[in-house]
Order: C-alpha cells, then sequence, then structure tokens
C-alpha cells in the first residue's frame, strides 16, 4: 500500500518532471491530463477539478465539472524518458465535485460488481491473453513478418520488439508469463499473470499504452484493432477466470472428473446464458464481427468444452493436480474491449448463475465448425451476434447489462453504439464499388 509520502519522495528521489493522471472513458479510450510535482499533494488529498463534457459517455455540458482523484496503489514511474524528462502516472477514480463517486466511470463500475462478489464472499481473478499485430505505420495494415504460431527469430521480427515491451511492462510492476507470435503473420500475444479483477484492468490499459507505444519508438504501429486483415486471423482477449473464497479456490474440486465445483459449473452455466446479450460488451466495433466468424479460431457458438477450442467456454486442464490452476476460458472478447466494463459483465455473468444456481449443460467436445445445422440444433446450440447490429439489439433488452453497467453508462453506451451501426450502415464502401459500379 503506498502512501501520500511514499510517493513524494520517489518523486523527488527519480527526479520526476510531470505526472500523468489516467482513466477512460466509456469506450476504453486511454484518457490524460498531466500534473506537475507542485500540483502532486492537491491532487493526492483533493483530486483534480477538469471538463467532462467532452469525454465520451461522460457528463452533459450543464453538469460537466468532474474531479478525477488518483488511486495512490496505481503510481508508477514510467520506464522511459521523453527530451530526457521523467514521468510517472496514476489511474484516477473519477468522483463528482461532491465527493461521490461518478456512475459515469467505467472503473466505478467494476467496484460495484466487485463489491457485489465481495459480499457473497468471492474474490474474482482473472488472466486476460490479449493479441495484437505489429504493421509498419497506422495507415495500411502491412505486416512486419510471415510469421506464424511460435515461430522465432529470424522469422518473428517482433521478437526484439516484444522483448523491449516485456522490459517496460515488469518495471511497471506487471508480471508478464510469456509471450511469442501468434498464429497470422505479425500477430503477437504477450500474456499477463492473473490478478484480483480491478487491478487486472488496470493492467490491461497499462499493457496497451505500453505496447502502442514501445512499438512507436521502435518505428512500428501495434494495434488492437479485431479484425485489420481479411482473410487470416483476428486479434482475441481470451479472458481466464475464477472465483476464490476464503483463499481456496471456489472453482476447484478434486472429486469431479473435471475438477469443476459445483460454483463453477454454475458460473460457467451463468456465462453461456448471459453470452450472446454480453457480446455487444466484449465485442464493441462494427470491426469486432470480422473476426467472430468460422474458420479462424474464433469462436461463434454458444458452448462449453474442456478440450474444444471451437468453444465459447474452455476449460483449461494444464495443470490438473493443482487447485489453484482451475479455472474457465472465455474465447469471445477482443483486445479492444473496455476491460472495466467486460469484467464487470461477465463476472456479473456468472454470478448470477450462481445465485440461480443455473444447471450447466453437457459439454460439447466436437469440432462444431465442422457440425451441419441439423446436428447444432440437436445439441440446442446458439450463435452469437452476427454483427454490432444484432448485438446491439440484445443488449438493449438486458437487465443483467443494465444493473451490471448502471443506467447512465448503459444507456450512453447503447447510444453510442447505434450512431456507430448508423454511420456503417449508411457508409458506401470500396467492396460495393468494386462489386456494383461496372454492373448496375
Amino acid at each position: 500500500m503506498l502512501t501520500k509520502k511514499n510517493i513524494r519522495d520517489t518523486v523527488k528521489k527519480e527526479k520526476v518532471k510531470y505526472i500523468q493522471c489516467w482513466f477512460t472513458d466509456i469506450l476504453g479510450n486511454l484518457k490524460s491530463f498531466t500534473i506537475t510535482p507542485g500540483e502532486l499533494d492537491e491532487a493526492m488529498s483533493e483530486g483534480m477539478g477538469f471538463d467532462g463534457s467532452s469525454i465520451e459517455g461522460f457528463a452533459r455540458i450543464e453538469e460537466s465539472d468532474l474531479i478525477a482523484k488518483p488511486d495512490l496503489n496505481t503510481f508508477q514511474i514510467i520506464p522511459w524518458t521523453e527530451n530526457g524528462r521523467k514521468a510517472a502516472r496514476f489511474i484516477c477514480d473519477i468522483l463528482k465535485p461532491t465527493g461521490e463517486p461518478y456512475e459515469g466511470d467505467p472503473r466505478y463500475a467494476l467496484k460495484r460488481t466487485l463489491e457485489k462478489a465481495k459480499k457473497k464472499g468471492y474474490t474474482y481473478y482473472v488472466g486476460p491473453e490479449l493479441e495484437f499485430f505489429y504493421f509498419l505505420n497506422s495507415k495500411k495494415p502491412v505486416p512486419i513478418d510471415k510469421g506464424g504460431y511460435f515461430d522465432g527469430a529470424p522469422v518473428d521480427l517482433g521478437e526484439v520488439v516484444r522483448e523491449k515491451t516485456i522490459l517496460a511492462l515488469q518495471e511497471m510492476g506487471i508480471y508478464v508469463e510469456y509471450s511469442h507470435h501468434e498464429v497470422a503473420e505479425s500477430q503477437h500475444e504477450i500474456d499477463l499473470r492473473y490478478d484480483e479483477g480491478l487491478a487486472m484492468a488496470d493492467k490491461v490499459m497499462t499493457y496497451r499504452f505500453v505496447v502502442k507505444e514501445i512499438a512507436r519508438q521502435n518505428e512500428l504501429y501495434a494495434t488492437f484493432m479485431p479484425k485489420p486483415i481479411a482473410g487470416i486471423n483476428g486479434s482475441g482477449m481470451h479472458c481466464h477466470q475464477s472465483l476464490f473464497k476464503a483463499g481456496k479456490n471456489a472453482f476447484y474440486d478434486k472429486n469431479d472428473k473435471r475438477q469443476l465445483s459445483q460454483t463453477a459449473k454454475q458460473y460457467i452455466a451463468g456465462i453461456l446464458e448471459h453470452a450472446r446479450e454480453n457480446t455487444l460488451i466484449l465485442n464493441q466495433w462494427v470491426n469486432s464481427y470480422k473476426r467472430l466468424v468460422p474458420g479462424y479460431e474464433a469462436p461463434v457458438y454458444v458452448s462449453w468444452g474442456q478440450k474444444n477450442r471451437s468453444a465459447l467456454v474452455r476449460v483449461p486442464n494444464y495443470k490438473p493436480k493443482q487447485p489453484k490452476a482451475s479455472r474457465i476460458e472465455l474465447r469471445s472478447p477482443d483486445p479492444s474491449a473496455n476491460p472495466y466494463l467486460a469484467f464487470s459483465v461477465m463476472l456479473s455473468a456468472g454470478l448470477d448463475g450462481v445465485e440461480k444456481k443455473l444447471k450447466l449443460s453437457e459439454p460439447i467436445e466436437e469440432n462444431i465448425y465442422d457440425m451441419n445445422e441439423k446436428r447444432k440444433k440437436e445439441l440446442k446450440i446458439e450463435s452469437l451476434p452476427g454483427s454490432l447490429y444484432e448485438a446491439l439489439s440484445l443488449t438493449e433488452k438486458s437487465k443483467l447489462i443494465k444493473e451490471s453497467l448502471g443506467e447512465h453508462i448503459f444507456s450512453k453506451y447503447i447510444a453510442n453504439k447505434k450512431i456507430e451501426w448508423d454511420e456503417f450502415r449508411t457508409h458506401v464502401s470500396q467492396f460495393e464499388i468494386n462489386k456494383y459500379l461496372e454492373i448496375i
């Protein structure tokens, strides 16, 4: 636990010239403003006022005064300098001028859901696997290599940049388990060790910032766009999840053939029950649905299994005799999601399954991609939404999502996605020009 004195002493010792205050809008875009060390005491004690009217999903003009209050435990030195000047950062909670939490703050939405779990005795742990691409620039998706899954140097031309990224993450207190080249050309993955939900959401925001910044420093562009190139795999954010109670993994049962407790089974049942309505939050862009198609290792069907990587939920079995390793893996989220909202709705869905003691269906271990429609109907396998519009239509009716996000974020988020879909729907694409102009 960091104290104000710890932080003041560190800023002085490290000769920090400025401090960034971070938070996110409802879409998960990183927002920040900078203060000098002279403002540090006020920021830590009272927070810093700002105009929230121009932040997506925040306040209206007539009620725009907000406070960004640094969470002292998120203080970190940024492990590189700009023009020789050292910087640090905080992640902030957003407050009303009265000091109450602001209902439009995605971090607060996750805190509320975590508190709900805590009241039931649970601590939520999550370990996301974020994939991304390195390109030559941000204007055109030009890969830097032709590597494939687990390829190393010299085929993997991003290895050196990835290693620099890992060193920077570790200097910021983020433990990296491993990294590797992914399936698609120029696609990469750096996996973080699991952590408590709020801490991990903060780490995801830091991860995305560091990946993009280290790429920029090495004259590359890193993107978390779900499907930047047609015809190859898109980028996912598989989320490993578990609940702990009284220091023990509530998902583990040594007497079950899959080592899954009743709590784990009910949690999976909740995830599956709400999978379709949760999709808009886990896959929030028009482009997200170009990834969620058969043939590219992304899940399309609402099902679960142990060895089945075509299923939406998988139960990893790497270390079956280690209780702490028992977990479930949700494979649909993509790395562009707002982690605060994504973790909130995943946890809400799982807890709903536990509260209602939902019965888990039988696992599907067949390759669902190879099934015909008759077989899928026999097994009652539903599909995830196939477009942003379909996902939006489902989420708009969801009581669980509304409760998980809160009325403010829910309504602003829905409104934003309607605008995005309308922009996409009315846009005339190059595909249409190429296909129709000469024949119609």
